[in-house]
């Protein structure tokens, strides 16, 4: 559980200095996000062009998530679900909750997937 708070907090500070090969270091190749307006995409190269283009239309752009709950499964102690609430600077949104799928491979914890929703404006 510390490990993935860790990369979390990691790809919080990732955002802000607008570092996107830092943020993505924790998806996995067929990483899938679906965004807080409900846009969907699927893969690391995919999500990775979308973090330049937020951050040349918009500089001031940043994105914090953070964390209520992380459960590390039993059935499968290479898989884990972490949820909580995500705030939102220069965005269309100012927050609202996520949830997300880690997967160890290789020793590491990476992002499988993430889902955003935006509530607040």
């Amino acid at each position: 559980e510390q490990l993935i708070r860790k990369a979390r907090q990691t790809s919080n500070e990732a955002i802000d200095r607008q570092d996107v090969d830092g943020i993505s270091k924790f998806w996995l190749d067929d990483y899938v996000v679906i965004r807080g307006s409900g846009v969907i995409a699927v893969g690391k190269e995919t999500n990775k062009a979308n973090w330049k283009r937020i951050f040349q239309e918009t500089p001031k752009t940043n994105f914090e998530r953070i964390p209520s709950e992380i459960i590390i499964s039993k059935n499968d102690p290479d898989l884990a679900w972490e949820s909580g609430d995500w705030k939102g600077f220069n965005t269309y949104s100012k927050g609202g909750r996520y949830s997300a799928q880690w997967k160890k491979k290789d020793g590491e914890w990476k992002l499988q997937a993430e889902l955003f929703v935006a509530l607040e404006k």
